[in-house]
């Protein structure tokens, strides 16, 4: 992927260690709340894309893509620590995983998100791939204030039957069973999914039928996935715009 601009905001991929650890500082920021590093084993085989502020270089958003041949590489995947994949191993197109996706909490530009869909697209339609998938995180380990969103999840966007992820992590919420009751506010579940989530399911995104209860990183995620052929139109035309 080329780098590429939008306004104040650019995107590009990592090219030095240093670009790495920039990545990682701002990771351990978002999922920890405080200075370090967070690195793992799964950095090695992935791209990492950089989202910066063209006016002082500031460092607003990253995350890490790992492409794979097909859903028989699936197992390498990071998500396959925590649910069982083996659904998607049939999956014949080749898939990218997304993964470790932060916005600074200092910058709430709307447009760091447009901005990494956009290069998104681009590394997508360069490898073509038919699935991008990854863990979308709810930030704490407590279900409660997410109500309302894991009830529309239930309603509206679980795996098809064919692809669904089986549980495999030792600690889950399963939401598909246990919450019951009036259905889900709208306004409240919007409201309380992260953004990243919110765009997956407005593409035609789905979700696991379960969340892995993530200590060490203190979430609750979720096994997202989009078939990139099931992008409305309109939306594929505007994510196209955006990567130029």
């Amino acid at each position: 992927m080329q780098s590429f601009s939008r306004g104040h905001l650019a995107a590009r991929l990592a090219q030095t260690p240093e670009d790495l650890t920039a990545a990682r500082t701002l990771r351990h920021l978002c999922f920890h709340g405080r200075p370090g590093q967070d690195a793992d084993d799964f950095d090695a085989p992935c791209q990492h894309v950089l989202i910066e502020d063209a006016r002082d270089g500031a460092l607003v958003g990253c995350f890490r893509l790992m492409p794979l041949a097909s859903g028989g590489d699936i197992g390498r995947s990071y998500s396959a620590q925590f649910y069982d994949l083996s659904a998607l191993q049939g999956f014949a197109l080749p898939m990218a995983e997304l993964g470790r996706f932060c916005i600074h909490p200092g910058h709430a530009d709307p447009d760091i998100l447009r901005i990494a869909w956009g290069a998104l697209t681009r590394i997508v339609d360069a490898r073509g791939v038919g699935m991008l998938f990854g863990c979308s995180s709810f930030k704490g380990t407590r279900t409660a204030p997410y109500r309302d969103a894991f009830a529309k999840l239930r309603a509206d966007h679980l795996a098809p039957p064919r692809w669904g992820p089986g549980v495999k992590a030792p600690r889950v919420f399963r939401f598909a069973r246990r919450i019951g009751g009036a259905g889900p506010d709208p306004r409240r579940a919007a409201l309380s999914m992260p953004p990243l989530l919110r765009t997956y399911l407005a593409m035609g995104g789905w979700v696991s039928d379960h969340a892995v209860v993530d200590r060490a990183l203190n979430t609750l995620h979720v096994f997202t996935a989009l078939e990139i052929a099931a992008i409305p139109p309109a939306r594929a035309r505007a994510l196209r715009l955006i990567a130029g």
